[in-house]
């Protein structure tokens, strides 16, 4: 399984940006798809996830209300959308893929990681 994650950047607190993860290898459909982010310094954390249906979005008790993720099986990619970001939400963002059926968030469950793109929220 190959990704590749864009759309970051840098943006003003309160802002918003959206990032894309396209998958191919697989079957996307059978891939349950997450995002984790790494702040310069600390451990990669887990942000969100989504099973291979589109069913069961989880998130981290941080991101919750603010971010949403989402998938299009038809485009083969994987979104996280980002709102009322702030400075504590700059980090790079990794998106990771699990070919099992259910919704996962811990670093060991998945398999296959893209290369990361690197968010920067101003104060």
């Amino acid at each position: 399984v190959q990704l590749q994650a864009s759309g970051g950047g840098l943006v003003q607190a309160g802002g918003s940006l959206r990032l894309s993860c396209a998958a191919s290898g697989r079957t996307f459909s059978r891939l349950a798809m997450g995002w984790f982010r790494q702040a310069p310094g600390k451990e990669r954390e887990f942000v969100a996830a989504i099973s291979g249906s589109g069913r069961s979005p989880y998130y981290a008790d941080s991101v919750k209300g603010r971010f949403a993720i989402s998938r299009d099986n038809a485009k083969n990619t994987v979104y996280l959308q980002m709102n009322s970001l702030s400075p504590e939400d700059t980090a790079v963002y990794y998106c990771a893929a699990n070919e099992g059926y259910s919704t996962y968030y811990t670093l060991q469950e998945y398999d296959y990681w893209g290369q990361g793109t690197l968010v920067t929220v101003s104060s």
